[in-house]
């Protein structure tokens, strides 16, 4: 067993799946594969149940060599870091999932404060989708996230942080903003921009051309929110983003914000962490911390968040 074989299962385990995890390590998928045929071979179990082709599962036995290669993991990386900055104790760390959108637009309102009172605490921040964030709590991969539309789910416990909403953004002389009441008939032989394919506002949009019986022709997909935005200002397509991503470009008159008939526009976010878990301090003081700043966020005017069972 070495190093670079809990390495690439980690990242299996973590990525769900060969193509993500190969390029997490910087090798290739079939050189994933080995390796995790290799530890395999060595323990003599199967370490994925994978009657699922497309979602192969952790066995019992993959579960507990996860825990363990976390582990020798992360005491690896602390041992380089204790040497590479002369410390002589553990180091504390941070690990917080989020989208893109909100680690641009409301992490750092939380993270600022939170800094300023730990300035000991290493934070590290993962970027993903809902699904991907999800099963890195589960897996332990991450601290804490902060994500949109959560799904009911009785492992997380959830605290609601900001009531935002979806909107198409456009260009101020596009032929929709004269529209009163845009609709998804209306989109068809639009440039139509979205984040990413695995994203929860792709399956919003793609559920309301389904219920309209259209097809979703999407112009261009897995772009950057910055990169969107110039798009759409330089008239090249429509925007589907969260309404805090666009806040200043809607003040200063270089979009428009509409909503579609027909596609839900409620984007609660909410902060996540895992149910019946010891929680490192970290953990407990950002969770604490960001729930008291977000109620600048929230205003009065604003519906408050709900706390779940602790």
């Amino acid at each position: 067993m070495e190093f670079q074989q809990l390495e690439m299962f980690a990242a299996a385990v973590e990525e769900g799946g060969m193509s993500r995890a190969a390029e997490r390590v910087y090798r290739t998928a079939a050189a994933v594969s080995i390796a995790l045929a290799k530890l395999e071979e060595e323990f003599g179990v199967p370490l994925f149940d994978r009657s699922d082709r497309h979602h192969p599962q952790l066995t019992q036995p993959g579960r507990l060599l996860y825990s363990y290669a976390r582990r020798i993991l992360e005491l690896r990386q602390e041992v380089t870091e204790a040497i590479k900055d002369g410390a002589q104790r553990r180091r504390v760390r941070l690990r917080i999932g989020t989208h893109e959108s909100t680690s641009l637009y409301l992490l750092p309102s939380m993270l600022r404060p939170f800094r300023e009172a730990h300035p000991q605490i290493k934070t590290e921040i993962i970027c993903g989708t809902t699904e991907r964030l999800l099963r890195a709590l589960s897996n332990g991969a991450i601290d804490v996230a902060l994500i949109g539309d959560v799904p009911g789910d009785n492992a997380f416990e959830q605290r609601l942080i900001l009531k935002d909403r979806l909107v198409f953004i456009l260009n101020p002389s596009h032929r929709l903003c004269g529209i009163k009441e845009v609709t998804v008939g209306d989109l068809a032989d639009e440039v139509l921009i979205v984040q990413s394919t695995r994203s929860k506002l792709r399956q919003r949009l793609a559920q309301a051309f389904a219920d309209a019986g259209a097809a979703l022709n999407l112009g261009v997909e897995n772009i950057a929110i910055e990169a969107m935005k110039r798009m759409v200002i330089d008239n090249h397509g429509v925007g589907f983003v969260p309404r805090m991503c666009v806040e200043e470009e809607l003040r200063q008159g270089t979009l428009v914000a509409t909503s579609i008939k027909g596609v839900r526009q409620d984007w609660d976010i909410s902060l996540v962490r895992l149910k019946g878990q010891k929680h490192s301090l970290p953990s407990q003081k950002f969770f604490e911390l960001a729930w008291a700043v977000s109620e600048t966020h929230r205003g009065p005017d604003r519906p408050r968040g709900s706390k779940a069972a602790q």
